[in-house]
């Protein structure tokens, strides 16, 4: 799961990456809301834990103009205070939770996971791509109506792109998306894995959906090429 951590105190900041890393969330941390807002923009997480007192543009604005842009990335908001009213103003903003400091760890933990099960849930769970369909729910990959078998890694590899298709992903994200933290941090895996979905997605089909984007990575052809 990737969480962004937009908070100002760095202690705290710092605090909550090493913890939530060795939960096993891959961890980004901003410190003011203008970073935050465009690392939360530029970037996939599956949550944003964000401060409401933050320098630059605080926490309500960071979650409103991330929901203007349609962004449905859960949101746990953090703060000192403590009432209704702050509760109320962080969930009319587009907060899906909200947490006062201080807090129990093990319940910011619990928080997350729930939360990203959440959203989750409400993902696309088939992407259709020309006819190339990938069914995230069932994790079955057809192509003109027939039945491409894949292996888990290979699956998830093409499940991100597919999320994402149309845009150049790097080797990084997909590493950080699909492998766990610190196993098989090779770019090379990945390009393995590419080559063995080109062999399966494409070339059977005379196409070219999985394209290298020199420089950047990969995408995959948003008409399934």
């Amino acid at each position: 799961m990737r969480v962004l951590v937009v908070e100002d105190e760095r202690r705290l900041a710092l605090a909550l990456q090493h913890g939530l890393t060795v939960e096993g969330f891959s961890v980004d941390v901003a410190h003011d809301g203008v970073s935050g807002l465009a690392k939360a923009t530029e970037r996939p997480y599956d949550v944003v834990v964000l401060d409401i007192m933050l320098p630059g543009l605080n926490g309500y604005r960071v979650c409103q103009r991330l929901r203007d842009t349609g962004s449905n990335v859960g949101i746990l908001m953090l703060t000192a205070k403590d009432g209704e009213w702050d509760e109320a103003e962080a969930l009319d903003t587009g907060a899906d939770d909200y947490l006062s400091k201080p807090f129990s760890f093990v319940v910011l933990v619990a928080r997350l996971r729930a939360l990203a099960r959440r959203i989750g849930s409400r993902a696309p769970r088939r992407t259709v791509l020309g006819d190339l369909v990938v069914d995230s729910a069932a994790r079955i990959c057809t192509r003109g109506g027939v039945s491409i078998p894949l292996t888990p890694r290979e699956f998830a590899v093409l499940d991100h792109l597919a999320r994402r298709a149309g845009e150049a992903v790097s080797k990084r994200e997909i590493l950080d998306e699909v492998w766990d933290s610190g196993v098989d941090s090779d770019p090379n895996t990945v390009e393995v894995h590419v080559s063995a979905l080109r062999r399966k997605i494409d070339t059977p089909f005379g196409r070219a959906a999985v394209q290298t984007v020199r420089g950047a990575g990969y995408r995959l052809a948003a008409d399934g090429g």
